[in-house]
């Protein structure tokens, strides 16, 4: 059977290319990726007050996909421009809230705590992903020859954004708990950066911390697939409910290094309120428990309900 083909829509933030790409791999699509740049003054202008026409991207998509996924702000009017013109030869999916009319999407996939509602609203749990366990697995023994203690520690580290800041005072406080938690303990940490990460956290952790330790200094998808897996416990810093998500579908468990907050972040709360009242987190304070927790894989789930979906389109 030709497998469908996708196009995935984003704006080229890891998170959001993490979910389209996790959702496209999980529906067994052949697909690309685009990312969206819009013209001019429609880059200020919300989504609710844009047309939906081609002149507001600078995209040239040509009908060779049969799903879109999209991500993000950017890529709402480009989706629903082209659910327009090929109607019910395409389905389109946008993750997350697009702040639109609904109707626009055949589905929309948006975390439980952004309390959306809609007929087409699939909820997740948490952010979907691109990480399969499989994956995990095939990437176990990459960091194996670094490693020379029994007990390892991953801290997943983001960077600043419009929510958290990374100034040194703060960063100072997590790498403390790491060492007091875990380090002084008899634990190997293995700290793995992000996109997001600025080079000089690095630097100031390769300074921290003893040589004993493995700094990931560089963005290495297996890294942080055998990081996941190797790990007994794993601490990801607040600044994204995506990479927490990620981490849960290990089942092990998880600390979240909390920062103050320099603007109200309540989605964030509800996140982090409903993950640990699915006993998944715990906010990483002065002493290190062990609980446990069923593996959270909410993408194939939402997938087996898309994939029931796929008989109601004309895809020719």
């Amino acid at each position: 059977m030709t497998k469908l083909k996708g196009i995935l829509l984003t704006e080229g933030m890891h998170g959001m290319i993490s979910q389209v790409e996790g959702l496209a791999k999980a529906l067994d699509l052949e697909f690309i990726h685009e990312k969206i740049e819009l013209n001019n003054f429609w880059k200020l202008i919300p989504p609710s007050l844009t047309p939906a026409k081609e002149f507001v991207f600078k995209n040239k998509i040509e009908k060779k996909f049969d799903i879109v996924i999209s991500c993000g702000r950017k890529s709402v009017i480009p989706s629903i421009y082209l659910k327009k013109k090929y109607k019910n030869k395409i389905m389109n999916i946008h993750i997350q809230d697009p702040k639109v009319s609904l109707d626009n999407f055949d589905l929309i996939v948006a975390p439980e705590h952004d309390h959306l509602e809609g007929k087409n609203v699939l909820k997740s749990k948490g952010a979907i992903h691109y990480l399969r366990e499989n994956e995990l697995e095939e990437n176990k023994n990459f960091l194996k020859s670094k490693v020379n203690k029994e007990k390892l520690v991953t801290l997943v580290v983001g960077g600043p954004n419009r929510y958290y800041d990374y100034n040194d005072l703060i960063i100072d406080e997590v790498f403390l708990k790491i060492r007091n938690n875990f380090i002084n303990k008899g634990y190997q940490l293995i700290l793995i950066p992000s996109m997001r990460t600025p080079k000089k956290i690095i630097d100031k952790a390769k300074r921290y911390f003893d040589e004993n330790q493995i700094i990931i200094r560089e963005v290495d998808k297996k890294a942080y697939l055998s990081s996941l897996k190797l790990a007994n416990y794993i601490v990801v810093t607040c600044d994204s409910t995506s990479m927490i998500s990620e981490a849960a579908i290990t089942g092990k468990p998880i600390y979240v290094a909390q920062m103050p907050a320099r603007r109200k972040n309540y989605r964030f709360q509800k996140f982090f309120k409903l993950f640990k009242s699915l006993n998944i987190i715990q906010d990483l304070e002065n002493s290190v428990d062990n609980w446990n927790y069923e593996k959270l894989d909410e993408t194939n789930r939402i997938s087996g309900y898309i994939k029931k979906q796929l008989k109601n389109y004309d895809f020719s």
